[in-house]
């Protein structure tokens, strides 16, 4: 029997590695499974390449609780250890075995998928553990040795004859403050959450399976059943298998597997895989998003050689790609010694940018195979595309390919479409393109009609990160404006190279403006003549286009840059001083009775943009109805 000191730098590092280098007690169970998994792979690479010569077979991992004994046992049928390898790789900390397997066979291991990256991972163990164990019999024809570790620098090392099969046996004694890591729902969640999609199979008790009856059973027959290993993990998911290899179904059961919660299926896929100038595999999902921004469950969730790290993928993943849902694995992405989060690296950015270039070519091949459907998807797939091109450079230079303009018609343009189809009606007299759009439909019906009475195009750009959008959009492009169709009336956002004809002289038409300002009382409206169609609204309230917007960007956090704090509410009231009615208020001599008309038809401008609220809404009913009654 071996006695002797663990190779530590400090006095005792299992305190250390207990408070600070994991900060999460859970994941001990991730890192000894990792570990397990790696000896049954190095053993697999080793048999393949002809320097084991042993039977590889069908290993899996089993792990088991004993309450009575209050032992946590994971146990592998992997490459196992003798007595000086263990002296080697646990008794001298941070000595990573895996990594230096890698070096010694990295012409041939490259895709073993071996993790190689931390030698501390074993040591994780005492954070939950009053005494480890390890029982291991290396695939060598040596014997078995049992090393024991009570948290102090201290241990013991014999041979033993416990095992005779090959394989390593962690046994953990749990402490009092961790009892909780011997109740099944606990390991079976955390087997879930860190293990779910492990390259080998991963045994946790057993579960009933029915047996088929035969064809010619009698229907009173009835079925036989077996006890049968309770296999929790998926060793071989979606994004690990070829695409040729899978269908869209595939897909989907994988989808679902990934988020058990989540009833509605995705839209579509995107498939990862690259092996230059880094490694990553993955596949990334559009949900049906609609306007929705909530992106605080069912995030995407970042692996390493299939071993789950976490769903705080910010940095790798473009922000505006953390909408979607799915997996990205890379063995390349920095991760801190515990594996909870990222390193900052220049491989980082890398994998971003790529991830970034692989959506923007999914899109535009989408658009070209099935415009139809991809139509049908755009209200649901409309913020992630828009969202990346107001913070993405590269993604908005390609976004022209598969970025959809929607009319309130319910036609679709792509932007050189738009263009082709615009430009002959809606380039105004200092040769700008004038692209209108709304909102809502609904509320904003009156001035979209008047505009397609013009016969102009009227899009609808309902999301909440449009403002945006359409800056970023104004100052890419040359000699483009949008402008929202209730910013002013038609007549003045697409200004063309018309005489217009007054009825009214100057001085009929300044004392009509002073008539409404006296009636209107009301700092928010400013009073706007305008000699338009006599079949034209006669009042018309719109609000400028740069205060809406600013107003509009405010709210999704862009508007503060101009420190102008809340900006208030400002509204243009367009009198159409060629209607009857502007004729009707400069006759109508009683000042009460022209009051009332300014008002009444205040009110009826308020009603058409949804501004007429509260008081002034119940004293404009009642004052309508006494009006029936006359």
């Amino acid at each position: 029997m071996t006695k002797g000191n663990i190779n530590v730098s400090v006095e005792n590092i299992f305190p250390l590695i207990k408070k600070f280098l994991y900060s999460d007690h859970e994941i001990f169970l991730r890192e000894l499974i990792s570990n397990a998994t790696d000896a049954t792979l190095k053993l697999k690479h080793l048999t393949s390449i002809g320097e084991a010569k042993v039977e590889y077979g069908n290993p899996k991992l089993e792990v088991k609780i004993d309450k009575e004994q209050k032992t946590l046992r994971i146990i592998d049928q992997g490459i196992g250890m003798t007595a000086e390898e263990v002296e080697k790789y646990i008794n001298q900390v941070a000595f990573s075995g895996a990594e230096e397997f890698l070096e010694k066979y990295k012409d041939t291991a490259k895709d073993s998928g071996i993790i190689g990256h931390f030698g501390l991972g074993f040591y994780s163990a005492f954070m939950v553990a009053e005494k480890v164990e390890i029982l291991t019999k290396s695939y060598k024809d040596e014997p078995a040795v049992r090393w024991i570790c009570d948290g102090s620098p201290e241990f013991t090392l014999e041979e033993s004859t416990d095992k005779t099969d090959r394989g390593t046996e962690i046994i953990l004694h749990i402490a009092e403050d961790s009892l909780e890591f011997l109740e099944e729902a606990k390991i079976r969640e955390l087997l879930l959450k860190y293990n779910k999609f492990m390259p080998v199979p991963i045994k946790f008790g057993t579960k009933t399976h029915t047996l088929p009856l035969p064809e010619d059973a009698p229907e009173d027959a009835v079925a036989e059943t077996e006890e049968v290993d309770n296999i929790i993990n998926n060793p071989t998911p979606a994004w690990t298998v070829a695409p040729s290899d899978l269908t869209s179904e595939d897909y989907m059961t994988f989808y679902h597997e990934l988020y058990p919660m989540q009833f509605e299926e995705p839209l579509f896929n995107i498939h990862l895989n690259v092996d230059y100038p880094f490694n990553l595999t993955g596949i990334l999902f559009f949900p049906k998003l609609s306007n929705n921004l909530n992106i605080e469950k069912d995030k995407i969730q970042l692996y390493q050689n299939q071993v789950y790290v976490t769903d705080e993928v910010k940095g790798i993943v473009p922000d505006f790609l953390m909408l979607l849902r799915g997996v990205i694995d890379s063995p390349d992405i920095p991760l801190n010694v515990s594996r909870s989060y990222l390193q900052a690296d220049g491989a980082v950015k890398k994998i971003s940018s790529y991830i970034t270039k692989k959506v923007a070519d999914k899109m535009a091949s989408l658009i070209n195979e099935n415009r139809a459907d991809y139509e049908q998807k755009w209200n649901d797939i409309k913020i992630v595309i828009e969202y990346g091109i107001v913070t993405e450079e590269k993604f908005a230079e390609k976004a022209d390919k598969f970025t959809l303009y929607p009319t309130t018609d319910g036609k679709y343009f792509l932007w050189n479409e738009l263009e082709e189809k615009l430009k002959p009606t809606q380039t105004d007299k200092d040769g700008n393109l004038i692209i209108l759009y709304a909102s809502n439909a609904d509320e904003q019906h009156s001035y979209i009609q008047s505009a397609k009475d013009k016969g102009y195009e009227v899009l609808l750009l309902d999301s909440h990160i449009i403002p945006h959008v359409i800056q970023k959009l104004e100052t890419s492009k040359e000699k483009i404006s949008f402008a929202r169709v209730d910013a002013d009336h038609v007549n003045n956002l697409i200004k063309k190279d018309e005489p217009t004809i007054s009825k009214l002289n100057e001085t009929e038409k300044e004392s009509l403006k002073k008539n409404v300002e006296d009636a209107v009382q009301d700092k928010k409206f400013t009073v706007q003549l305008e000699d338009l169609d006599s079949n034209d609204a006669p009042f018309t309230i719109t609000q400028p286009e740069f205060m809406r917007r600013m107003k509009d960007m405010q709210a999704t956090g862009g508007g503060g840059m101009f420190g102008m704090g809340n900006l208030p509410e400002m509204y243009n009231l367009v009198v159409n001083s060629n209607s009857e009615f502007a004729n009707q208020i400069l006759k109508t001599e009683n000042a009460e009775e022209k009051e009332g008309l300014v008002k009444h038809a205040l009110d009826l401008a308020k009603l058409s943009q949804n501004l007429l609220k509260g008081k002034d809404l119940t004293d404009f009913i009642q004052r309508s109805y006494k009006q029936l009654e006359k």
